[in-house]
């Protein structure tokens, strides 16, 4: 069996619900059991990379139903903290030896100090000229292009912008283009965060500094481009858009869409032709077939949002139903999004919501959820009727022993010109 030739690239969510569809039908291309390994060198330096490769073991284990070997290449070149040779050789053969390589979050600028001089550009172009997926999202897609921008450097610590070499994987399918994911970010709130954190003022200070032929190609987060090398296309799946930026001129490409391959590699006619390219988009078919995708929220941050709404209008309207199922709802959430490598403190407050929720059913359990008015209506009804009987037949004496029960029970009684009302 011929193995398709697929180059992947995520914006972001490469362990998050929102990319289960995309990774089960590309690795549903493949022979089973599916050979793959997650490259692990991107967060090779940070204290936690073995916390996180267990993560995507476990995100593809449970979600996708792959077992995922680790690469175990945090490093490849001699540092203050010395490369195993045997476990580079070691991580290097399972990489080679694997028909699906994912790499994901971290630093590209360490990646590329690693795999500089190594054989991992080779072994992935490799892949791609014979047969084989690759998955790059996030930090990992930074480095796919023949330039790439250390953007954590210059978001956190303030260096200048500059461009680094890349690992050119897309030159060898001859696409020039430098890979920016998390286009469209928005963490920054009051201040532009775009464009991989850069904004747009440093993205200008990054394309001035790219030769004429290499253009910007933009991965929404929980987004990404499939293209199938076999069949010439280009196909945008999850949740967002892909962007191909000619320096002034963006376009801009809906999940669902099919880019055929040939404008990848020369962007210019969308400038000469885009009328004329944008009809073909739809009519391109792929051997991976990508019917519409539901969209699925693209961070925890959203769903507690939603959920926390939910809840909360439901106890208002004293739905113990939607209460409860809001809660189960959110259970789930934490479960589902609890393996994404993506760190913050959103898991903490999300099991904090789901406390409180589960704090306020018991509350309520205690009280009751129904409204009180709907439990003691007939009651309160049947007492009205005697006491407009009573007040007919001029026995005040009774009427006023009506009247203060009803005090007593904060039960208000206002006689109108259509007959008593009553409110709690």
């Amino acid at each position: 069996m011929s193995l398709p030739r697929i180059l992947a690239i995520m914006g972001s969510g490469e362990t998050a619900p929102t990319m289960v569809t995309t990774h089960r039908r590309l690795t549903s291309l493949l022979p089973s059991p599916v050979k793959a390994v997650v490259l692990d060198t991107p967060y090779g330096f940070q204290e936690n990379a073995p916390e996180l490769a267990s993560r995507a073991v476990e995100y593809f284990r449970t979600s996708i139903n792959v077992d995922l070997a680790v690469a175990g290449l945090i490093r490849l070149r001699d540092t203050h903290l010395s490369a195993d040779p045997v476990q580079v050789q070691r991580g290097l053969r399972t990489v080679t030896d694997s028909d699906y390589v994912f790499a994901g979050p971290g630093s590209p600028t360490y990646a590329l100090r690693q795999w500089s001089g190594s054989p991992i550009a080779r072994i992935i172009n490799h892949k791609l000229a014979t047969g084989g997926i690759v998955t790059f999202a996030s930090a990992a897609a930074l480095t796919l292009g023949k330039v790439t921008v250390p953007v954590y450097e210059v978001y956190k610590v303030g260096q200048d912008v500059q461009r680094l070499e890349g690992l050119d994987i897309l030159g060898s399918i001859g696409i020039n283009a430098a890979v920016i994911p998390h286009y469209d970010n928005t963490e920054g709130g009051h201040h532009d965060t775009r464009f991989c954190y850069l904004g747009e003022a440093r993205l200008h200070v990054f394309e001035s500094l790219l030769d004429d032929e290499t253009y910007v190609l933009g991965i929404d987060e929980h987004t990404g481009l499939v293209i199938d090398l076999d069949e010439g296309t280009a196909t945008v799946v999850g949740n967002s858009t892909v962007t191909i930026r000619l320096r002034s001129d963006s376009f801009v490409y809906q999940v669902g869409d099919i880019i055929p391959l040939a404008v990848l590699q020369d962007p210019a006619q969308l400038r000469n032709g885009m009328v004329a390219v944008a009809a073909t988009i739809t009519e391109s078919t792929s051997s991976m077939e990508l019917p519409e995708e539901a969209v699925v929220a693209t961070s925890l941050d959203a769903v507690l949002d939603a959920l926390t709404a939910d809840f909360s209008a439901a106890l208002a309207d004293r739905n113990a139903v939607g209460a409860v199922r809001a809660a189960l709802e959110l259970e789930q959430a934490i479960q589902d999004w609890s393996i994404d490598t993506l760190q913050s403190d959103v898991l903490d407050r999300a099991r904090g919501a789901l406390r409180s929720m589960i704090s306020q059913l018991g509350d309520a359990a205690v009280s009751g959820v129904r409204d009180p008015r709907s439990v003691v209506a007939p009651f309160v009804e049947a007492m009205l009727t005697v006491r407009t009987v009573v007040r007919a037949e001029k026995r005040f004496d009774l009427s006023d022993v009506i009247r203060d029960v009803f005090a007593e029970l904060g039960i208000e009684v206002r006689d109108t010109a259509d007959g008593p009302e009553w409110s709690l």
